[in-house]
């Protein structure tokens, strides 16, 4: 259990140093380090997730650094598709939600490697650069797939708010961790129920105590995060999402 512990620590760090990405770490680390079968860890996963999440978040509520638009447009349509996703989930084998989430695994490295460019800020009220229904579809879509897999969806989210809502990083970071918060704690409402029709339960005790230590990771990584290279760090999470990815997808196939 110790190495489910630090696993914990490591995403909460991951988290905070990178603002998006880390919570696809609990999967693996719930399924190699704390022998949690496939469904559950995804489950217990989402509520861990949404915990470490919004705890994040709460720094940025304080500053005033959350566009409550964007959670309206893109967080309420995700929370519907992330409950939708944990329907689906009980109609689907665990094997076919990891080869999913090892998939995901390799998008979101792919997409660590590419986002290398710095972000600037802008001042001003954030223009809507789409059309607001492509932004709930959006939102529908990453939902459904956090539903599916268990991860928060960061690193589709900071984008989208971005390139599609116009937001600056300053809002759309906070206004992505209530999101994802929001999203996790949706389906992991619904996999209660979906757990207790397949004859499985959450490990409660886990879920606390992994939250608490990945909330506590994640502060001190945001604390630190100014003292590394953001890119360089990018690029090695990267690396490492690669070959878990196909760690995973060589055990299930």
């Amino acid at each position: 259990m110790i190495l489910s512990w630090i696993g914990a620590l490591l995403v909460g760090l991951s988290l905070g140093l990178l603002g998006s990405g880390g919570s696809i770490l609990t999967v693996p680390v719930l399924i190699y380090f704390a022998d949690e079968p496939e469904k559950a860890a995804i489950a217990e996963s989402l509520g861990i997730v949404g915990a470490i999440s919004f705890a994040g978040f709460i720094p940025y509520a304080f500053k005033k650094q959350v566009h409550w638009r964007s959670v309206i447009l893109f967080g309420l349509p995700g929370m519907v598709g992330t409950y939708g996703g944990a329907i689906i989930a009980g109609y689907v084998t665990g094997t076919f939600q990891l080869l999913l989430f090892a998939a995901v695994m390799i998008i979101a490295a792919v997409m660590m490697f590419k986002d290398n460019k710095e972000r600037v800020e802008v001042g001003g009220e954030p223009k809507i650069t789409h059309a607001w229904w492509k932004i709930i579809l959006e939102g529908l879509a990453v939902g459904i797939l956090t539903g599916l897999v268990g991860v928060g969806g960061g690193f589709l989210i900071v984008p989208a708010l971005v390139l599609l809502g116009g937001l600056p990083m300053s809002l759309a970071v906070g206004t992505s961790l209530l999101i994802i918060a929001l999203k996790s704690f949706s389906g992991f409402y619904k996999y209660v129920e979906v757990l207790a029709e397949l004859d499985m339960s959450m490990n409660w005790e886990l879920i606390f105590v992994f939250s608490l230590i990945g909330a506590v990771g994640s502060l001190i990584g945001k604390k630190v995060s100014n003292k590394i290279s953001n890119k360089n760090l990018k690029k090695g999470f990267a690396i490492f999402l690669i070959l878990m990815g196909g760690y995973i997808s060589y055990m299930n196939i």
